[in-house]
């Protein structure tokens, strides 16, 4: 039923902040929730989560070629630590070897940055879409910097329009309504290591500036893993439907499953909005699984 185009999974467990999935077990949930098959997204930057390598999920498409799609990370200070890397290389390697994106992209650094400016061009010129994971701080934080209303994204969707970039994370879909204060955007650290922070909830009563980019930028699509997305859309049970309906062609179905145990919301909310009529089965299989096929060429 489903396609999802974010998940993770290590070879190994690791010691961290998340009881990640091993292969088998994402599978098993993907058994248990209706979704056919998913893309692992390596974890290549150190700010918060131990790297893995791109070959480790290579493995593990090829032990379950019919239940996981490969994905390439390139952390953009690979190589030389420089501007000019020759990433292309790398990135040229793992798509030939089946991968079907390059992400999610997290290191923290803005997202003008000159490197991860580098990692784009190579990208586009490959033909790899992007996934990245976004931050409204320097420090202390993992994600891609941007300031209030997404002016780096937006100067790098104008600076790359063959790029496809997939926006994912809270600095992407709190804007999808007008802040009521910057801070609405991401949750920060508590020195005990906890998350704190105040997500905007409620009604819209204006849009904000993601819709806006979707509209301007035929590039820019929609990331629906972990529980951004789904906050987004269900705090607002009339502009919801309205936002799915009108970007039906790039909004992108995933989980961003981690742990096992994780709950995936947005399954429920597509499964009721189809149920009750309110989105068409036509766009119910569009975003399920009809755009990941055609976006990222799967067979």
């Amino acid at each position: 039923m489903f396609i999802d185009m974010h998940a993770h999974a290590y070879r190994k467990r690791p010691p961290g902040p998340c009881r990640f999935c091993n292969v088998e077990e994402l599978i098993q949930r993907y058994d248990e929730v209706g979704i056919e098959r998913g893309a692992v997204l390596p974890i290549v930057s150190p700010e918060i989560y131990l790297p893995q390598a791109n070959e480790d999920i290579l493995e593990m498409a090829e032990q379950y070629p019919d239940r996981i799609i490969p994905f390439c990370n390139i952390d953009p200070r690979a190589l030389t630590n420089a501007v000019d890397a020759p990433l292309d290389r790398l990135l040229r390697h793992y798509r030939d070897l089946g991968c079907k994106g390059l992400g999610e992209v997290m290191p923290n650094l803005p997202f003008l940055h000159p490197m991860v400016q580098n990692l784009f061009k190579h990208a586009a010129a490959v033909g790899l879409p992007v996934i990245f994971d976004g931050s409204d701080q320097v420090g202390g934080d993992f994600g891609l910097y941007d300031d209030p209303g997404m002016p780096q994204l937006e100067h790098t969707l104008q600076r790359f329009p063959n790029l496809i970039i997939l926006g994912h994370g809270p600095t992407f879909w709190t804007e999808i309504a007008r802040l009521d204060t910057p801070a609405e955007r991401s949750s920060c650290f508590r020195p005990d290591g906890g998350q704190v922070g105040c997500r905007p909830q409620g009604p819209i009563k204006e849009e904000g500036v993601m819709p806006k980019l979707l509209r301007r930028y035929p590039n820019l699509y929609g990331d629906l893993s972990d529980h951004n997305p789904w906050m987004a859309l269900s705090r607002d049970p009339d502009y919801g439907p309205k936002f799915v309906n009108e970007f039906q062609d790039r909004l992108i179905f995933g989980t961003d499953l981690c742990s096992p145990t994780m709950t995936l919301p947005l399954i429920d909310l597509l499964l009721e909005w189809r149920g009750n009529g309110t989105i068409s089965e036509a766009v119910f299989q569009k975003i399920a699984r009809e755009n990941a096929i055609r976006l990222f060429g799967l067979g």
